[in-house]
């Protein structure tokens, strides 16, 4: 089937990288220098997914060919390429709408690529067949209704402990809430050494185990959503015990299901596991659409690594696999990782110092604590990265955001609207 079409109007080097990218992807990337081009396209093609436009160079061009976006029956949305200096001239007077985004200079054109795929699954572009009818959707022929819809699973695992899995679940979870406008279930599944909730300032939540142990005297079962508290950034995080002598009641089955329901009032449900493979990591496994395996560039943890892509094959879970190497910037290269692990790096964070626990003894994610850091930057990549590549129905634009179009989403990392 084909993919949907970009318009791009950015200056020649960009374009020309921008465009290589767009087109290895199985975009149709289409170069646009002027309104009127901009205009002829539109008439012509009704597959144009996203318009890339400049919000630098030449404002006045791109006020123009952002007005041609949103003319008429048009709403395409517009991810604005700005340096961080040309943000105070990005008033669009009220024009904008919540699926707009902008980009900051300097950028890689992968990343950029990455956001333009998560900007048309959120948007459910149609594509044209051969003959120049409108047959389906980027996720299939028909549009889901709301009763269909299903968040994302996605486990956070590796045998070996120390990797940054608790790290990881924390930021991803809080990006994909904060910035990218989702509803997150947080949850700790590691019910040895688990501390999501401590180290997001939560003291004395009820757990699963609570909820469970009462259900037994009043048999009133609660949903993982009703139990789960919500932390300041908006994150709902559910614990499973607060201590490992009381999870006898966690029968994995029954908890693998209610991880499973709990899809239906979430976008995303993030899953920190215990480094094991027993029966309760193993039930999770088969639910799971997404695993990211953290790997820092040590030999224990590579092996660990490696034993898990083992594992997993006979799990019947290893296309499900992805690796996201941790502390990216020690030394070994992401190409003789995924070599050596036989796992594509779904992304890269670089290592952050104290940062992160800056931000855990405040009781905060770095998202939150640290938003203009470049490692968060390697956290949005990666989200974008999940959204890109997630079922269709887990990539809902939320209704929350107001970005620097008065309405439209500021998802760049390094500068925030106030």
């Amino acid at each position: 089937m084909p993919r949907s079409a970009v318009a791009i109007a950015l200056p020649p080097a960009e374009l020309a990288a921008v465009s290589a990218q767009l087109t290895e992807a199985g975009y149709d990337a289409i170069a646009v220098n002027t309104a009127e081009e901009l205009k002829t396209l539109l008439d012509l093609r009704r597959d144009i997914g996203v318009a890339i436009l400049d919000g630098e160079n030449d404002f006045n061009r791109t006020i123009e060919m952002y007005s041609l976006l949103h003319d008429e029956d048009r709403n395409i949305p517009a991810l604005m390429v700005v340096a961080a200096r040309a943000l105070d001239r990005m008033g669009l007077a009220g024009r904008a709408r919540v699926s707009d985004e902008y980009f900051t200079r300097p950028y890689s054109a992968e990343s950029l690529r990455w956001r333009v795929e998560a900007m048309l699954i959120r948007a459910e572009v149609p594509t044209d067949d051969s003959t120049g009818g409108v047959i389906a959707t980027e996720s299939g022929p028909a549009m889901e209704t709301a009763d269909s819809r299903r968040g994302q699973i996605v486990i956070v695992f590796n045998p070996k402990g120390g990797v940054g899995k608790t790290t990881i679940a924390v930021n991803v979870a809080s990006m994909l809430q904060i910035r990218k406008g989702q509803r997150v279930l947080l949850v700790d599944c590691d019910t040895v050494t688990g501390h999501v909730a401590s180290s997001l300032g939560m003291e004395n939540v009820r757990t699963v185990a609570d909820a469970w142990t009462e259900d037994l005297t009043t048999a009133v079962a609660e949903s993982f959503a009703e139990i789960a508290s919500t932390h300041h950034n908006g994150v709902a995080v559910l614990v499973m015990a607060e201590s490992p002598l009381h999870t006898e009641i966690l029968e994995p089955k029954r908890v693998a299901e209610a991880i499973t329901a709990a899809r239906q009032a979430f976008d995303w449900v993030v899953v920190d596991m215990h480094p094991d493979y027993g029966p309760l990591n193993q039930v999770i496994f088969e639910r799971a659409d997404k695993i990211i395996v953290p790997v820092t560039p040590d030999v224990p943890a590579i092996r660990a690594a490696v034993q898990f892509r083992e594992v997993a094959v006979e799990l019947e879970i290893r296309d499900r696999l992805a690796m996201v190497v941790n502390r990216a910037n020690s030394g070994v290269s992401v190409a003789d990782m995924e070599r050596t692990v036989g796992m594509p790096a779904l992304a890269e964070v670089r290592s952050a110092g104290m940062l992160f626990v800056r931000a855990a003894n405040e009781g905060r994610s770095a998202v939150e604590r640290f938003p203009k850091e470049k490692v968060i930057e390697d956290i949005e990549d990666l989200c974008d990265r999940l959204i890109a590549t997630a079922e269709p129905s887990a990539a809902k634009v939320g209704s929350g955001f107001m970005g620097i179009f008065g309405g439209g989403r500021n998802t760049n990392p390094s500068v925030r609207a106030s």
